[in-house]
């Protein structure tokens, strides 16, 4: 289940951001228990978003938090959102954040209206590259050491899937869940 992150996650959710192998190729490295409190805490807001701003919500998998999921309209006009990720190792290997990406893709293109979804990531990343691929997403662009992250520079790639693609893609996802992203608040929009 998808749902709103709140301050009860907290414990989970510094597990998680504490470990190495989740943050290597994220901004963060990995946080103490007092750290991932303020992280937590500027994940929790809710309701409508300005373009630019994120919106993250848990990922839930039999009442246990194993990751993110999250979306920023990138812009209104060309209707671009970009979601991001990050899960437990843990529960790896059982498509559960494939298709926790897979809904809050499909909700972007639903509920955003968006035309296009983008995923920028680590170059490194073979997993979350590998992740994106399954799910439709066409590799548009490598940009050469773009970023200076943890005392290095990176590379970043930047993947995109189009609306006319993912009513194609879709389908063929048959483990995607319909019914699997639930709103506390549903008379809150988050656009």
């Amino acid at each position: 289940m998808i749902r709103p992150l709140v301050g009860e996650d907290l414990e989970r959710h510094a597990l998680i951001m504490a470990n190495p192998e989740v943050v290597r190729y994220l901004y963060e490295d990995p946080l103490s228990a007092a750290e991932a409190e303020v992280h937590l805490i500027r994940r929790l807001e809710v309701g409508p978003a300005e373009p630019g701003q994120w919106r993250n919500f848990a990922v839930d998998f039999n009442d246990q938090l194993i990751g993110e999921v999250g979306f920023v309209l990138n812009s209104t006009l060309h209707r671009e959102a970009e979601v991001g990720y990050f899960f437990d190792p843990a529960f790896r290997g059982n498509g559960l954040a494939s298709s926790a990406v897979a809904v809050m893709v499909d909700w972007c293109f639903t509920e955003l209206k968006a035309h296009r979804v983008v995923g920028r990531l680590d170059a490194r990343n073979e997993r979350s590259s590998a992740l994106l691929a399954r799910l439709g997403f066409t590799l548009e662009g490598r940009f050469r050491e773009n970023e200076f992250v943890k005392g290095e520079w990176t590379d970043e790639l930047v993947y995109a899937v189009l609306e006319h693609e993912w009513e194609v893609v879709r389908p063929s996802l048959a483990n995607l869940p319909s019914t699997v992203f639930h709103v506390k608040h549903p008379e809150e929009p988050l656009r």
